[in-house]
């Protein structure tokens, strides 16, 4: 602190105060996060959801009459369809599809825990591109049925 004449300088005051304020508030901090449970995964948010209920399914396998998330599965990416914003579809990394399911909130889910896929294949499609299907309909089967979500595979038209 400065001393000018016997006093004290209020800036060195005040200096010396906010450095302490700023101090204390990053050991807080680091004190709340140590002690902070961990945020569920995806699975374990997923397991709120009820059963999944087949008497429930539409009879029909038109998209327009699945209200549970539907997933469009392509060579690049995954396409997330929900009733909450129907005319949204999200654009996913395989990856991603767990997470994005858990953030769907119960109204979300009337058949319970269960979504439908269409493995969107062209008879086009080339080698490469029959490749990343099957890669990402791995993928996304596999973390769907490691968190009990069921599964209505589409058949493509």
């Amino acid at each position: 602190m400065s001393v000018y004449a016997g006093r004290v300088c209020p800036q060195a005051v005040l200096v010396s105060v906010l450095v302490f304020v700023w101090m204390m508030s990053f050991s807080l901090s680091a004190c709340s996060r140590q002690n902070a449970p961990p945020l569920p995964d995806a699975a374990t948010l997923l397991q709120a959801i009820a059963a999944p209920d087949p008497a429930k399914y539409p009879s029909s396998h038109e998209p327009r009459h699945w209200s549970n998330p539907y997933l469009v599965v392509r060579p690049n990416a995954v396409g997330l369809l929900t009733a909450i914003a129907p005319n949204e579809e999200q654009i996913l990394k395989p990856e991603e599809v767990l997470n994005a399911l858990a953030r769907v909130p119960a109204s979300g889910w009337p058949y319970g825990r269960a979504v439908a896929i269409l493995v969107e294949e062209k008879a086009t499609s080339s080698e490469q591109d029959k490749i990343a299907l099957r890669r990402n309909r791995g993928i996304v089967a596999g973390d769907l049925e490691g968190a009990h979500v069921a599964i209505n595979w589409i058949p493509t038209s």
